[in-house]
């Protein structure tokens, strides 16, 4: 059956799933090694938290935008078929499809390295029964699974309280003033900005889901910005606080920022409280993804980019049940038989070329003067 999905996810619902989709494991690493690749020095990480967050605002207004426009699932997939053309759809959303595909598999592997750091074999399995129990939740319906990811979401941001609170109360020996030091600050800053970018990709999730979204032309909007601004200062005050309980050095330094943080500011009892968040932020952004690869299956399918069958929608719960399966049978392949630096490097690239496809698109929105091209809203319009 390939009937539409169902419009179920209102504001907070989309606004879970861009918040569960940015704030994954690496929230727990990505600042440590921002602060590494910019010297220890704060300025210069702020400098890259700056940066970072401009870039991510500018393709989240773009998705913004284009949401308002084609308030459907398959995100830049639609976008690029409307107003570019056919194939640049099609490369969008093949970029998507498989890149994050490979970034579904690459999350598993971090999840299960980080329960069983010293085991490769459990850890690769741990991933695997981690990608069959979040399908079994994404196939039980898209208001279960905004569900689940406030479930998720509510002790990870507790642990990054709890981090953030112990590092702001305690100033580490030595402060800001132990920086490492690095030769070009520029390319520093630029380093730290792409780790700290892609660490915040994920606000245009619900975008994806397009056509599960209850009055989509606002709501998407208003859940894209919002997520990102309260994951931005999310970041913020989480660098700050890092700072303040590591100094700069041991920042740049550490592996597992939040865990030694917890460790030194509280006691060596609570790094397991950080491993704990890590994990179920990594099966928060998981869960999300499987979901938005999913929709987008289901959109190719219904125009012959995929297979047809994928476009299969389940008559009780309002799944494409066929294209998540099949994505989920993909990364288990990709988490058996490949190794996380080979999937993380495939993810980075399928996911610029979407990028760049979503950000083209947007381009186009206000119409062109010879009218080939009927004029479209104006920027943000729904934002008013």
């Amino acid at each position: 059956m390939t009937a539409a999905l169902q419009r179920r996810l209102t504001l907070l619902h989309a606004v879970a799933i861009g918040l569960g989709s940015m704030i994954g494991a690496g929230v727990f690493t990505a600042i440590g090694l921002a602060a590494a690749l910019t010297g220890g020095h704060p300025g210069l990480l702020y400098g890259a938290l700056a940066v970072a967050a401009v870039a991510a605002l500018c393709n989240a207004l773009s998705t913004a935008q284009l949401a308002t426009v084609h308030p459907e699932s398959g995100g830049a997939y639609v976008y690029g078929r409307r107003q570019l053309h056919p194939w640049a759809g099609f490369v969008a959303g093949w970029g998507f499809v498989t890149g994050k595909t490979a970034s579904v598999a690459a999350m598993a592997a971090t999840l299960g390295l980080y329960l069983f750091p010293d085991d490769a074999a459990a850890a690769r399995w741990t991933g695997v029964a981690a990608v069959v129990v979040l399908t079994g939740v994404a196939m039980a319906g898209v208001t279960r699974t905004a569900q689940a990811t406030l479930a998720i979401l509510v002790p990870v941001l507790a642990v990054l309280v709890l981090a953030i609170g112990a590092g702001l109360a305690r100033e580490a020996p030595g402060g800001s003033a132990a920086a490492l030091g690095v030769d070009s600050p520029v390319q520093g800053v630029l380093m730290g900005a792409g780790v700290l970018f892609f660490a915040f990709a994920g606000y245009a999730r619900v975008a994806t889901m397009g056509e599960e979204v209850i009055d989509p032309a606002r709501t998407i909007p208003r859940a894209i910005l919002i997520a990102l601004a309260v994951t931005v200062a999310l970041y913020l005050l989480l660098a700050t606080a890092l700072i303040s309980g590591l100094g700069t050095s041991g920042l740049a330094r550490s592996p597992a920022p939040v865990r030694d943080l917890l460790e030194t500011a509280l006691g060596s009892g609570w790094g397991w409280v950080a491993v704990a968040g890590a994990a179920l932020a990594a099966a928060g952004a998981m869960l999300n993804l499987l979901t938005g690869i999913s929709r987008t299956a289901l959109t190719m399918a219904r125009e012959s980019d995929l297979p047809r069958p994928l476009a299969r929608v389940h008559a009780g719960t309002g799944t494409p049940w066929t294209a998540q399966l099949t994505v989920a049978a993909a990364v288990i392949l990709l988490l058996l038989t490949t190794d996380i630096l080979t999937v993380v490097g495939f993810s980075s690239f399928g996911v610029l070329v979407y990028y760049a496809v979503a950000n083209l698109s947007a381009l186009t929105l206000r119409g062109d003067d010879d009218g080939r091209r009927p004029a479209r809203p104006r920027p943000l319009r729904p934002l008013r």
